[in-house]
This record gives structure tokens, C-alpha cells and sequence, in this order.
């Protein structure tokens, strides 16, 4: 799972605890004379700092109970026919340290009948939301429940989980230090909740008292996300791929990074989590998994009970919304929702033939999951009567044509944004990709994390043309820390470097080669050719059998001239007595 090697930055000098260690537990500093503790002050320019892939171990958050806090959070608990169980994660929230008038609660009822109520113990601050008429579902009730926060960071909270009392306090504290922090609460799974399962007060009471656990005596963590965060030093050494843990029992995100992801997925009714992990990763996120966030849920999750069957149904959605799921996209000519490279082409100023070159190349390589973005003044083309063969936009013209019902090509007037695609490579026009020029760039970069790969492909005196390979989520991280050089900042929080275009296949038009890359013929060929080996296969040991039965017959040729006459009459006497 690591995906980057380890690198700790030097420590604020500000007092508190960090995490250190190879079990990633939280280690207390020292307090000032007044007992409080402040948020440490980021260290770089701008003010935001500038973490390195997933590792936030250069994050120093204060202890719980020993500093100021000033943003605001909003709980959204998104609920449908559970009053019981809701009432206690109201009472769980009541009894919270996090102060009272910087909180607020949400419940996103998701059509329940009769209506969701808040009646027990419950913040001052909660309110409910319906889902709008007609909707339903996880993903419509989170985006309802988001859309009415009014909080600088929002906590997602099921409906079925008591909270310990500093576990909003321990998530807001990590976004005091980074706007980028997604939060992953500790959750901890408890058997079947019996009829005897604790009440509303009985929770509040052992909130207040800093005894939750005392209400759950059995407990234990969920086993696959317990083994990512040991082989990852709790995700500071997972790079690109910390966002598989993400989840939305018990996690925080700031509200202005959840709009910059797109908000959550409404047509998903499962998965949606896991969907808007991924769009949070490409929106610049850093996740934190923070052991001081306790949650207990009552009963174990779906996902523990019916693994295969929400595998089942999961992995039929989520290919084509997460390029990262690579085993989920082994079919070598799908056409993907999300591409895993957006690959930018500027037709501005170049010939329709540099076009062709590089946009027919970009879709015929072993990387299929692929798409095309030409860029180019498309609205100054002449609509009307014009004449055909002399208008002064004719190259635009006949690219326009060429690929306007090719569903992997699009046109804009601007470079677009890649996200939520993983990768954006822009090329030059007139440059062709060899057949697994993308995916071999693309291991590159995966290989060290880096967040940019500069691919020279000519130097001349005025000056030298080259592509560029971006990370989406190092870019989007860099304009989150600052608005200053955003290849410095790359290359400062994910590594970047210059490759030769030659080595990885690039070459000029005035070179042409023939479109390569078909992986279908590729296939096809293959299959010809294990066919073939197949019948050789077969021919060898055929052979191998003559051969064998050839060296006994001549074996026994040699014994029978060794023999004689005597040796056949001694041979025959014995063969009768043993009879």
C-alpha cells in the first residue's frame, strides 16, 4: 500500500501533542503557564501548510480541553425510520467538549414515516430537513443535510453511533491547522444490539462523564480498515491511495473543499462515500485518521454483514465513476464517465494534420481509459454560408469535424480542469504518443508519487517544447496552499521531474508511423500466437513419445543381440518356472 517513502519535516516548536511513532498514537507536549495551549501557526508562506502526499505527520494538533477554538461545525446525521437509535447519537452529541455556540446539528430525515422528531436529549443548535419530495436514498440525504450546514467544517455522523465527548473536539482541531484535513473518526463495532441496548439519558450521562466505553464493553474494530492503517503507518505512508479508507460513519471535511469535490454523489444510494473520497483526494485532501475520535456503532455495518453482496453491487457503480479502482477496469475497450487521463491538445495555431496526429495517437494506446480535450477558439468559427474549402478557420474546421461524434473528445475554448480524473497530460500539437507512452508515464509518476513529470521533446535556441504530466491533486493542493509558483509547490509537497520524450515513445509528425496501439488486434494476435504455441506445445511432446518409445525398442533390440541363443533359452526356462 505505501506509495512514497517517508519524509518528516522539522517540528513548529510549539507545544502539544503530534503523532509520532510507528503506531501512529498521539504524543503530549507541554502546556504554557496559563494551561491552554494555541493552535500552532502554520509554518509557510500564506499561511497553510504544505503537507507532503498523505503524510500530516508535520501537523502538530493541540491537546483536547487546551486551546481556542473558533471554527464553527456543523453535524449532518443523515437518518430514515431509526427515532431509537437517533436519539441516542442526539444524546451522545449533547454531552460533546466542543463549544456549544460554534455547533450545530442537522438531521437529514430521508422520508421517514412518521417523521423524524427530536425529543430526548439533544444540542441546543439541531434542527431536521426532509429530503426533498421524490428523493430518496444516502446520497440525496447527505447532499440535503450538507446543503443546509451552515458551519465552516461539516461532520458526517450515522444515525446508529454513539460519540465519545471530545470526538467533534478531536476532528475540529486538525482543521484549525489545514483547510485541506479530511478527519476519519475511530469507529468501533459492537455485536447486535439487544433489547437492553442503553437509552438516551443512560448515554447522556455516560458522555458527560468521559464513560462511554463503560456503555460498550465489547467492541472492536473494523479488520480491513485496522490492517490499511497498520501497513500504512495510519495512511502517512498510503500516498494517492488514502482516500480508500474514507468513510461517512464518523468523518469531517471543510465545507468549502466538499463544494470544491462537487458535493456528494445524489444518484448513489450505496458507495457514495467511497465516490466522494475519491473526489475529495483530487480536490487536494489530506486524511487523517484520528485515534482520539471514538465512535461506538451499535451493530455491525452492512459491509460486515453482506461483504460480497455490496462488493456486488458497489463494483458495478464505482468503475466508472473511480479511475484508481484499476482491477475493476481490466476491459481493454470500455469507454469510462471518468477517464484515468485527460490528455489536452491546443489546436490554436497548428494544422489540422499536427492535430490528427496527436489526438488519433492520445486514443490508441494501451491506456484505454482515456479522453481528449482539443482546445481552440471554437466560437470564432464561422457559422452560416461560407465557402468550404477557403474560410480563414479551416484547420479548426475540418479537427471539428474529424472527431465531433467521437465520444472520448470534447472541445474548449480554455485548458479544463482535470479533476476528478486523475492524471491531465497536455501535449503539443504535432507530437505523437507511442502505444504505452501514457502508461508508462503514468507508472512512472505513480512509482514516486510525483505530483509533475516534464517530458522535453525539443530544445532549440528560442527555447524548449515539452509536455506535462499533472497530478490533479497535487495542483489542486498547491492553489489551496498558496497562490504563488504552483510547479514550486508540487514539486515542495509531491516531487517532480524532467524526462526525455524520446525514451517514452514521443515523436514529431514529420516522423509518421501508423496509428498504433489497437489493443483488440493486440489480442487478437496473442491469442493467434498462444494458439500457436498451444499446437507446438502439443508437437514436442508427441515427439518427446516417439523418441521414448524409439530408445526402449532399440533398448531391447541390444539386450536381445547381447543374449544369443542361450540368453533366449535361459530367458524361456525362467519365464516357465516363475509361471
Amino acid at each position: 500500500m505505501s506509495e512514497a517513502r517517508e519524509r518528516r519535516e522539522a517540528g513548529s516548536g510549539t507545544a502539544g501533542p503530534s503523532l509520532d511513532g510507528e503506531d501512529g498514537a498521539l504524543r503530549t507536549g507541554g502546556e504554557d503557564g496559563t494551561g491552554q495551549v494555541a493552535v500552532p501557526p502554520a509554518r509557510n508562506t500564506g499561511g497553510v501548510p504544505r503537507v507532503r502526499h498523505n503524510d500530516y505527520g508535520s501537523l502538530t494538533p493541540p491537546e483536547p480541553g487546551h486551546w481556542e477554538p473558533r471554527l464553527g461545525v456543523s453535524v449532518v446525521i443523515a437518518a430514515y425510520d431509526c427515532q431509537e437509535s437517533l436519539d441516542r447519537t442526539l444524546a451522545s452529541l449533547a454531552a460533546q467538549t466542543y463549544p456549544a455556540h460554534l455547533t450545530e446539528v442537522v438531521v437529514a430525515d430521508d422520508g421517514s414515516e412518521p417523521p423524524l422528531r427530536i425529543d430526548g436529549p439533544a444540542p441546543a443548535g439541531t434542527r431536521i430537513v426532509r429530503v426533498p419530495e421524490g428523493r430518496w436514498g444516502r446520497g440525496w440525504a447527505r447532499q440535503t443535510g450538507a446543503a443546509s450546514a451552515t458551519g465552516d467544517v461539516l461532520l458526517w455522523v450515522d444515525a446508529d453511533v454513539v460519540l465519545d465527548r471530545e470526538h467533534v473536539e478531536a476532528h475540529m482541531r486538525w482543521h484549525h491547522l489545514a483547510p485541506y484535513a479530511v478527519v476519519l473518526g475511530d469507529i468501533r463495532f459492537t455485536p447486535e444490539p439487544s433489547g437492553d441496548a442503553p437509552g438516551p439519558e443512560e448515554v447522556l450521562a455516560a458522555v458527560r462523564r468521559g464513560r462511554a466505553e463503560d456503555l460498550f464493553p465489547v467492541s472492536s474494530p473494523h479488520a480491513w480498515r485496522a490492517e490499511r492503517f497498520a501497513e500504512t503507518r495510519r495512511l502517512r505512508e498510503a500516498g494517492s491511495r488514502a482516500h480508500l479508507l474514507h468513510s461517512g460513519a464518523a468523518t469531517s471535511v471543510p465545507l468549502a473543499l466538499l463544494r470544491a469535490a462537487g458535493g456528494v454523489n445524489t444518484a448513489l444510494n450505496m458507495g457514495e462515500d467511497t465516490d466522494l473520497g475519491f473526489r475529495l483526494a483530487q480536490a487536494g485532501a489530506v486524511f487523517v485518521p484520528d485515534p482520539r475520535a471514538t465512535a461506538w456503532h451499535l451493530g455491525p455495518s452492512t459491509v460486515m454483514t453482506r461483504e460480497k453482496e455490496v462488493h456486488r453491487h458497489n463494483w458495478s457503480v464505482l468503475p466508472d465513476l473511480i479511475p484508481d479502482l484499476r482491477w475493476l477496469r481490466a476491459h481493454p475497450r470500455r469507454t469510462w464517465l471518468v477517464p484515468y487521463v485527460r490528455v489536452v491538445v491546443d489546436a490554436a495555431g497548428a494544422t489540422y494534420e499536427e492535430v490528427r496526429t496527436s489526438v488519433d495517437a492520445a486514443l490508441a494506446g494501451t491506456l484505454a481509459d482515456v479522453a481528449v480535450t482539443v482546445t481552440g477558439p471554437w466560437s470564432a468559427l464561422p457559422r452560416g454560408r461560407r465557402s468550404s474549402l477557403d474560410e480563414p478557420l479551416l484547420d479548426l474546421r475540418l479537427v471539428r469535424n474529424l472527431y465531433g461524434g467521437e465520444p472520448r473528445v470534447s472541445f474548449a475554448e480554455t485548458v479544463p480542469d482535470a479533476a476528478p480524473a486523475p492524471f491531465r497530460l497536455t501535449c503539443p500539437a504535432g507530437w505523437a504518443l507511442g502505444p504505452d507512452t501514457l502508461a508508462r508515464l503514468v507508472e512512472h509518476a505513480e512509482s514516486e508519487g510525483y505530483g509533475l513529470l516534464s517530458v522535453v521533446l525539443d530544445e532549440r535556441e528560442n527555447g524548449v517544447t515539452a509536455a506535462r504530466l499533472e497530478r490533479t491533486s497535487a495542483f489542486a493542493r498547491a492553489a489551496l496552499v498558496s497562490g504563488d509558483d504552483r510547479d514550486d509547490l508540487v514539486h515542495e509537497m509531491f516531487g517532480s521531474l524532467w524526462v526525455g520524450g524520446e525514451e517514452f515513445g514521443f515523436t514529431p509528425a514529420d516522423r509518421p508511423q501508423p496509428v498504433a496501439g489497437d489493443t483488440a488486434r493486440w489480442r487478437a494476435e496473442a491469442a493467434r500466437w498462444r494458439r500457436e504455441a498451444e499446437r507446438l506445445e502439443d508437437e514436442v511432446r508427441s515427439l518427446r513419445r516417439e523418441a521414448q518409445e524409439a530408445r526402449e525398442r532399440a533398448e531391447q533390440a541390444g539386450a536381445e543381440r547381447r543374449r544369443g541363443p542361450i540368453g533366449e533359452i535361459i530367458a524361456t526356462v525362467r519365464h516357465r518356472r516363475a509361471g
